[in-house]
């Protein structure tokens, strides 16, 4: 499995959702990619006041505060399909 972390610098939500997926890591096994929206002027417009944003398969399933049951919750849904 893999999940897209959207996040910009300088961003302590950016940072907390980081370490909970690194946390759900050692349960359920998945690559984590983060992407800077700074870094590309469509991220950065579709997801400007949403991060940080968390994408599994394509589909996002958390923004802001990241709930690290709700993630895991998906992250099982997804293991099972």
């Amino acid at each position: 499995m893999h999940i897209r972390l959207y996040t910009k610098t300088n961003c302590p939500l950016c940072e907390k959702a980081k370490a909970v997926l690194m946390e759900l890591q050692a349960d359920v096994p998945f690559t984590i990619e983060e992407l800077d929206i700074y870094e590309d002027d469509a991220l950065l417009e579709k997801y400007q006041l949403m991060i940080p944003v968390v994408e599994l398969n394509g589909e996002e399933i958390g923004y802001g505060m990241i709930e690290k049951e709700t993630v895991r919750k998906r992250l099982r849904q997804a293991q099972k399909s």
